[in-house]
């Protein structure tokens, strides 16, 4: 597991602790040199510091510490724990001064931590669901994101959040299985991945963490507990988030740059963070050469041949943390300028893929792609195989200069592929497609068939079309999930 650590010196992306409790008493001794040390040394863009209520002292000192920086936030809300403290207490009623502070500072980002605990049963649990709902109808009330504590509770957890019809707010140091993780992302939840995801024996927390959508994912520290391998039995910090960055690029199959710069987005946009932020696609630019892992993606158009029904773009315009929805497509100048200089040496390879059909623009791909193999670079297109269709010719012999090409098959046979996708070709485009992948083994040294795993589409039976009838490698790509 790497530790490499992003930085503005690198023009890398930050990463943001969505999770910490800056105002334990375990950092009174050097709070500042530890939140110094998260932003000058760690890399990290930001912080969300949880602030608990306790009887004998509110919130304490969580606002303050959030507006000592302007790069950390608060959310705040009674622990389950807590929540008996509330019966009886004569006090400032803690719900009214959240939303008192949330109408009067704009640091305020979130409500929670809150949920069900039944592990310590510090409170009852009918109390635990009262104050449950009470701080959803709050944050439903103040238009943010609501943050849950569930341990030993999963399945009532769920029960509540599906009830109350919770749409905007993070399961916090996730601890449950893939069922609650599906139920969640149903929502439209995210789930943040704690230190816990590091241990060697956490098994389930990596299964979870290998099948749901970075896009829903956020990272978090919980500190000062939780400390993640190689701090374990060490308290906790916020510049420790790194660690189980590191951790989640690894499962994930994903660069740690990735893992950053998705997830950063992914707690901006969920809790509408950030100097920058607006919240609006429209006004963001779209990327013509984009990283992941390490290779270069080129996105030269938007347009497609087809209307897939399972397209991630009719949700979003955002790829692994790239917006790629183009105002106008670029030139062959603006794409090499994009790419920058010697690529061979920079990316494994130079994928003309984006977020539409490449070979709608065939020339494009061709000028530019004879440019990058006499640089000595890799080329690969990720096409729907309808080219020939819609340019009136065999397109493939143009394509020498291509070394792989990974072709979406998607069905095994024409009824099936047209129940997914409605193809402006009909019945001609299924076998356009068988076409085009037999008649690419004739000209390019590696072609591949993929499918998006969409439910009720038989990936077996596409398998044997690819293997057996055509004689090409066959990829499933997870169904909900780019890039």
């Amino acid at each position: 597991m790497g530790t490499t650590v992003p930085n503005d010196k690198t023009g890398e992306i930050l990463l943001i602790d969505t999770h910490a409790h800056l105002d334990d008493p375990k950092f009174d001794e050097d709070r500042a040199e530890l939140i110094d040390r998260a932003f000058s040394e760690a890399g990290l863009k930001s912080i969300i510091t949880v602030g608990c209520w306790k009887a004998v002292s509110g919130f304490g000192s969580v606002m303050s510490i959030a507006e000592s920086n302007k790069d950390i936030y608060a959310a705040l809300g009674v622990h389950p724990h807590d929540a008996a403290e509330t019966v009886g207490f004569t006090g400032r009623d803690p719900f009214e001064l959240m939303r008192e502070i949330a109408l009067s500072n704009k640091k305020l980002v979130g409500i929670g931590e809150t949920g069900l605990d039944y592990h310590y049963m510090h409170s009852p649990k009918n109390i635990q669901r009262e104050l449950f709902i009470r701080h959803i109808a709050l944050a439903r009330e103040l238009n943010l994101p609501l943050i849950v504590h569930s341990r030993e509770a999963n399945e009532e957890t769920m029960d509540i959040l599906e009830a109350e019809g919770v749409h905007n707010g993070v399961l916090h140091c996730f601890s449950g299985d893939m069922e609650m993780a599906k139920r969640a992302l149903d929502l439209g939840l995210y789930i943040s991945i704690s230190g816990v995801v590091t241990f060697k024996k956490a098994e389930e927390m990596h299964e979870v963490v290998s099948h749901v959508p970075i896009e829903r994912m956020l990272v978090e520290t919980d500190s000062p507990y939780l400390a993640p391998v190689p701090k374990r039995g060490k308290r906790n910090e916020p510049s420790f988030v790194r660690y189980t960055a590191a951790m989640v690029a690894e499962l994930k199959g994903l660069s740690e740059q990735d893992v950053a710069r998705i997830t950063t987005l992914n707690a901006e946009n969920l809790f509408g963070i950030g100097p920058n932020y607006n919240g609006k696609e429209s006004e963001k630019k779209a990327k013509i050469a984009y990283k992941i892992r390490n290779s270069l993606y080129l996105n030269i158009t938007n347009r497609c041949s087809n209307h897939c029904t399972f397209c991630a773009k009719f949700r979003s315009y955002t790829v692994k943390g790239h917006f790629l929805r183009l105002s106008e497509e670029p030139t062959a100048d603006e794409l090499m300028d994009a790419i920058g200089a010697d690529p061979a040496s920079r990316f494994d390879e130079i994928v003309f893929c984006g977020y539409g059909e490449p070979l709608i623009r065939i020339d494009i791909v061709k000028e530019v792609g004879e440019k990058l193999k006499e640089m000595g670079c890799s080329i690969r297109i990720d096409t729907d195989g309808l080219a020939n269709l819609y340019h009136g010719r065999n397109v493939l012999p143009e394509l020498h200069f291509v070394d792989t090409i990974s072709v979406s098959l998607n069905a095994p046979d024409s009824d099936a592929y047209l129940s997914i996708i409605k193809s402006p070709y009909k019945e001609n485009a299924y076998p356009a497609i068988l076409f085009f992948l037999r008649e690419a083994k004739k000209h390019i040294a590696k072609v591949v068939a993929s499918a998006v795993s969409v439910p009720g589409i038989d990936m077996e039976a596409t398998r044997v079309v690819a293997e057996d009838e055509l004689g090409v490698p066959f990829r499933v790509r997870e169904y909900n999930e780019v890039g």
